[in-house]
C-alpha cells in the first residue's frame, strides 16, 4: 500500500487558507488581547521569622490588589497590563534586605511595594534610587523620607505623626508627668521612642526612665524590675507586638500599675494573644490611618481579603493595597510602565483609597496623614481618639 501524496498546488492552498484564518482571527480579537505586558512589581518584607506575620498580611494585601487590578484589564502605553507580585523575604534583617534589593533591582521590576520594617527600607532605599525605581513603603520612621530620595513614598503616617500624637494622649488625656521608655534598638524602635520622649518633654512631662532591649528579647523582668522602682505612670514600647505582648505580661505579673504605650507595632491582635490578655485596660497605642475597619470601603476590604485569604486583616494590607494602587495611578497618568517615566507621575497621584485619601507631597509623605488611638477591651482594639 503506498501512501497518499498532496501535490505543492494544493498544500499551498491550504496553508494560505490557514494564514488567512488566523490573521482574521487575530483581528476579530480586542486590540488589548493582541498586544500583553507582564508587569513584573517587587515586594519585600520578612516571611520568615519573629515578624513573618506582617510580611505575610502585607504580601496578601499587594497580591489583591494585584488581583483586582488585572481583572479590570487595563491599557497602558496602547497593551494591556497583567501585573506579577514578585515577593522576597528580607527576613527584617538590613543586610538581607540589601540582598532582596539588589536581586529585585536586577530581575527589571518595574515597582517596588515594601520593605516593611524601617531598618531594612532606609538602607534598601538606596539601590532602588540607584536603579530609578517608585519605592512606596509601610516604613514610618521620619529618615525614609528624609534621605533626598525622590523616589520614596510613604503609604501612611510616620512616627513625627503617630509619636506626636501619642505623646499627646499620655500628657493630656491620661494626665501623666511621669514616663519611662522602653525601645528595641531598631530604626522603628529606636524612631518611635524618640519622637514620643522629645513630644512629652515638650508638653511638660519628664522622662523617669530609659532602658532598651533588642527586637529578639523574651525577658524583660531585670528592665521592668528597674523601672517599678522610677514609679512611673506609663511605659512607652518602642517596638513590635511580639515584644510588646510580654512586656505586658511581665508587667502584670510584677505588679506595675502603669499604662503601657506604644505606637502601631504594638496596635494588633496578635499583641492581645501573646499578652495572654494582659492588655486589657493597659495597652494604648496608635495607629497611622483611619479606623480602617469601620469606613465602607475599608469593611469591604476586610471581607473581601478573608474570604481571599481565608484569616482576617492582621493590620497593613490595606496600606499595601493602596501602595500597589498608587504605583498603578502613577503609570496611567504616565501612560507608561517604565519607571523613568511614571516616576515624576508619582507626585501627581490622587484617590481615595481602602485607608483614606492618597495623595504625596514633595518628599513623598502622604499630605494628611490620619492616626488612630486604641485601647484593648477583652482582647479587641477599641477606639478612643483619632483624626
Amino acid at each position: 500500500m503506498t501512501a497518499s501524496r498532496v501535490s505543492p498546488r494544493r498544500h499551498a492552498a491550504a496553508s494560505a487558507c490557514l494564514l488567512t484564518g488566523v490573521l482574521a482571527g487575530a483581528l476579530a480579537l480586542p486590540a488589548w488581547a493582541q498586544s500583553e505586558q507582564t508587569v513584573l512589581i517587587g515586594h519585600a518584607g520578612p516571611l520568615t521569622g519573629g515578624a513573618a506575620h506582617w510580611g505575610k498580611d502585607n504580601d496578601n494585601g499587594a497580591r489583591l490588589a494585584v488581583e483586582d487590578l488585572n481583572r479590570q484589564n487595563l491599557l497602558i502605553g496602547g497593551r494591556k497590563i497583567k501585573f506579577v507580585l514578585q515577593s522576597e523575604d528580607d527576613q527584617a534583617d538590613p543586610k538581607q534586605a540589601m540582598v532582596v534589593a539588589n536581586k529585585l533591582a536586577d530581575m527589571g521590576v518595574k515597582g517596588i511595594l515594601g520593605h516593611f520594617n524601617s531598618g531594612a527600607a532606609i538602607p534598601a532605599s538606596a539601590v532602588y534610587s540607584r536603579a530609578g525605581l517608585p519605592d512606596v513603603s509601610t516604613a514610618t520612621n521620619p529618615s525614609f523620607t528624609k534621605q533626598g530620595y525622590d523616589n520614596v513614598f510613604r503609604i501612611l503616617a510616620s512616627d513625627d505623626d503617630v509619636g506626636m500624637a501619642i505623646a499627646n494622649y499620655t500628657v493630656k488625656e491620661l494626665k501623666a508627668t511621669k514616663i519611662a521608655v522602653i525601645d528595641d534598638r531598631t530604626a522603628y524602635g529606636q524612631g518611635a521612642a524618640e519622637v514620643f520622649a522629645r513630644g512629652v518633654k515638650a508638653l511638660g512631662g519628664t522622662i523617669v526612665a530609659q532602658e532598651y532591649g533588642s527586637d529578639k528579647a523574651t525577658d524583660f523582668m531585670a528592665i521592668l524590675t528597674s523601672i517599678k522602682a522610677k514609679q512611673p505612670e506609663v511605659v512607652f514600647y518602642g517596638g513590635m507586638d511580639a515584644q510588646g505582648g510580654l512586656i505586658a505580661r511581665q508587667m502584670k505579673q510584677l505588679g506595675i500599675t502603669a499604662k503601657l504605650l506604644g505606637t502601631d507595632g504594638l496596635c494588633t491582635n496578635e499583641v492581645a494573644k501573646i499578652s495572654g490578655g494582659a492588655v486589657d485596660g493597659l495597652l494604648y497605642c496608635t495607629r497611622g490611618g483611619k479606623e480602617v475597619e469601620k469606613t465602607t470601603k475599608g469593611a469591604e476590604f476586610e471581607q473581601r481579603y478573608k474570604a481571599r485569604f481565608g484569616v482576617d486583616v492582621l493590620t497593613y494590607a490595606p496600606y499595601l493595597y493602596d501602595a500597589m494602587m498608587a504605583l498603578a495611578a502613577g503609570m496611567r497618568e504616565a501612560n507608561s510602565v517604565e519607571p523613568a517615566a511614571y516616576l515624576l507621575a508619582m507626585r501627581k497621584v490622587k484617590f481615595d483609597g481602602v485607608t483614606g485619601a492618597i495623595a504625596f507631597d514633595a518628599k513623598g509623605n502622604l499630605q494628611k496623614p490620619d492616626f488612630t488611638v486604641f485601647t484593648y477591651k477583652d482582647g479587641k482594639r477599641v477606639r478612643v481618639a483619632g483624626s
